[in-house]
């Protein structure tokens, strides 16, 4: 048999094939169909009874409302009611309704294990990757046709390796890792491929900053963000009831398996900012310093996780943010901000001056106008697009916790290494 990739060991077993080759169209056996309140009922619904469809599996459909939450208008009061309602009908089994955002709650409630064919009907989708699952991001016709057949087709991609070696310094996170490759290579620098993130850096990461690697592999125009499950992803997955059986010398590219591969030396990497209005406009903190923010936010699927409060709050600990600017944080899912309470995360958080807000996509999304007024934002979200926030008026810089923590604090952005160091002096 020849060599084979992680992403062709996934395509192959979801085809029921022994190996798959690059560029081969194949039709593979979908393990687990996600979507949301904006992408899921709404759209799905009508297409179904259109067709007199019925679901394949149910067992096998996760629906999370995360969009739409909390309901703050009749039209997320219509597009929620949407969704409970067809989910009672439908007696849907996995169901989640406002504990947080779908790519952090599937893994925290065990959807996910290596090994697993999954789609989702939305663009982060790729974040399953981070636990070995082959997992991208599909819109709503072709969702239809996953949860009437449970089947989809793929041509198999090429793989790109972005190998990072060494370790990162400290302050410097997967977000920096993330947007350092986008802006060297662009918003569709991948061209659609499988990215594997390897190396002793992509090694080193806890599971939720793999989760941001992968989730962002979107911005990187990848089909998914895949990681070869490791010791530690065992250990996640024991944490959340998963016990899986994962034969780790499998589930990992072959040493002779055709790969283009990217170098990067992990303990050389600054901080990094991307710049309006795009993810790929990314440069060195230092080069983005005294730039003036009005709103830090702390958010979404990419940078509201556990890890990610963690990190604000090594920061903001016995701090006040500036005095001109508003420090919003909203948990990625309910299950992290009670951790984070357990911590002791969210007291430092609040005592800093932070606001905090519904576990939801929030401002990520452009819901709730959170941003109007404000000229300048410093945000851990995963775009900047213009009006991508809700505001086509306001300038979006994206940055890791760190960088948005610090901006906070002196109301410009800054380098968490400087005010890291400060704060032990």
């Amino acid at each position: 048999m020849a060599a084979q990739t992680l992403a062709q060991k996934l395509i192959a077993r979801a085809s029921h094939r022994q190996e798959v080759a690059v560029n081969e169209i194949v039709t593979c056996a979908v393990d687990l169909a996600m979507f949301h309140d904006s992408s899921g009922p709404r759209r799905l619904k009508p297409m179904l009874e259109k067709l007199g469809g019925q679901i394949w599996d149910k067992s096998k459909v996760v629906l999370v409302m995360d969009h739409y939450v909390p309901e703050e208008d009749d039209d997320s009061r219509r597009i929620l009611k949407i969704a409970r309602d067809w989910a009672s009908e439908q007696q849907l089994p996995n169901v989640y309704d406002s504990i947080g955002i779908c790519h952090v709650v599937l893994p925290q409630k065990g959807h996910l294990s290596p090994g697993m064919f999954c789609v989702g009907g939305d663009s982060h989708s790729p974040t399953g990757g981070a636990f070995g699952a082959y997992m991208f991001g599909i819109g709503s016709t072709e969702m239809l046709g996953v949860v009437v057949t449970g089947e989809i087709w793929v041509r198999t991609p090429p793989t790109i390796a972005m190998d990072w070696s060494g370790l990162l310094p400290a302050g410097v996170t997967a977000k920096d890792m993330m947007l350092h490759m986008i802006g060297l290579y662009g918003t569709n620098g991948a061209n659609y491929a499988a990215v594997e993130y390897t190396g002793s850096a992509v090694s080193a990461l806890s599971m939720q900053e793999r989760m941001t690697l992968s989730n962002m592999s979107a911005e990187l125009g990848a089909q998914v963000g895949l990681i070869a499950p490791d010791q530690t992803t065992l250990d996640y997955l024991a944490s959340v009831g998963v016990n899986a059986d994962v034969d780790l010398d499998y589930w990992r590219s072959d040493d002779a398996a055709q790969r283009e591969v990217r170098s990067f030396d992990a303990s050389t990497l600054s901080p990094m900012v991307a710049a309006p209005h795009s993810p790929d406009n990314v440069h060195p903190v230092d080069h983005m310093r005294d730039i003036p923010v009005q709103v830090a936010y702390i958010g979404a699927c990419t940078g509201a996780k556990l890890e990610d409060l963690r990190a604000a709050a090594t920061v903001l600990k016995g701090q006040r943010v500036d005095s001109g600017v508003r420090l919003m944080v909203a948990p990625a899912t309910l299950r992290d901000q009670q951790d984070a309470q357990d911590e002791g995360i969210m007291d430092i958080l609040v005592n800093a001056g932070a606001q905090v807000f519904a576990t939801s996509c929030g401002a990520c999304s452009g819901y709730g106008n959170a941003l109007k007024g404000a000229a300048n934002v410093i945000s851990s979200t995963a775009r900047n697009f213009k009006g991508r926030m809700g505001s086509a008026d306001t300038q979006v810089y994206l940055a890791s916790p760190y960088t948005v923590a610090a901006s906070a604090l002196t109301g410009r952005i800054s380098d968490p290494r400087i005010v890291l160091a400060e704060g032990k002096q």
